[in-house]
């Protein structure tokens, strides 16, 4: 990309730590502490509908329990996606990505969507998501950031809507990382903090990617990653990080 849209700080799931992570609520809370970019996760409904939900099963965020992916999106959009976050959230639903589209649209939000595919669903969740994403947001100047751990929903995404910017995500540097990321075509690495340093992350520039991490909540751990060069930080702690000045914490 020749020119990089995205803020410097990204909510992690909405305000997931805030609010019942995935859901509207969440994304209300990270917009009210200033917060313009957004991370979710989306998988596919038995019928093919992209929408926000961590886990493959229901039964740490929902009251229901089970494989999501077996249910329609009939059925999963009437499930409660807040109660288990506090009485205050109760009736919170399971949001499709087309909701949060219009949401993130109408505020000029910017987005990253992490393609989180239900185990075996890998390339049909990215082609999907891709395709909706496309759809949902033509016309925009800033399109979403499609991120994944999984390089086979990548790169069904890239050969869907190769026009979208793509990122790899990382848990560790496994062997031939920054070439994987090459050959699908990423803008940028979103890696576990944990596994960064000044040096990685030069490396990463050189190869003309971005470089991102997740999940810091902590800020020295900020400041520090900030020196090395870090390009975005996703975090949890929209309470702490000003969005608008990174010298600024609460």
């Amino acid at each position: 990309m020749t020119h990089w849209p995205y803020p410097f700080w990204i909510a992690h799931r909405g305000a997931g730590k805030l609010a019942p992570e995935n859901t509207l609520a969440a994304f209300r809370v990270g917009a009210s502490h200033g917060y313009r970019a957004f991370e979710c996760d989306v998988k596919l409904s038995a019928d093919g509908v992209p929408f926000l939900l961590h886990d493959a099963t229901l039964q740490r965020t929902t009251p229901q329990r089970g494989v999501a992916s077996d249910r329609n999106w009939a059925e999963l959009s009437r499930i409660d996606a807040g109660a288990w976050h506090g009485r205050h959230w109760a009736g919170e639903m399971l949001p499709s990505l087309d909701a949060i589209a219009a949401y993130c649209l109408r505020n000029g939000f910017a987005l990253n969507i992490e393609i989180k595919p239900t185990p075996g669903d890998e390339p049909r969740t990215g082609q999907v998501t891709a395709q909706e994403a496309a759809r949902l947001w033509q016309g925009a100047a800033v399109k979403p950031l499609l991120s994944s751990f999984q390089p086979t929903a990548l790169a069904a995404a890239r050969d869907a809507e190769p026009s979208l910017p793509r990122a790899l995500l990382l848990d560790s540097l496994r062997t031939g990382w920054l070439e994987e990321a090459h050959g699908l075509g990423c803008v940028a690495i979103v890696a576990n903090y944990g596994v960064l340093d000044a040096q990685v992350i030069g490396r990463i520039h050189e190869a003309g990617l971005k470089a991102l991490c997740y999940t810091v909540n902590d800020p020295a751990t900020a400041r520090w990653l900030k020196d090395c060069g870090i390009d975005g930080i996703i975090t949890d702690a929209v309470d702490r990080f000003s969005a608008q000045d990174f010298s600024v914490f609460d």
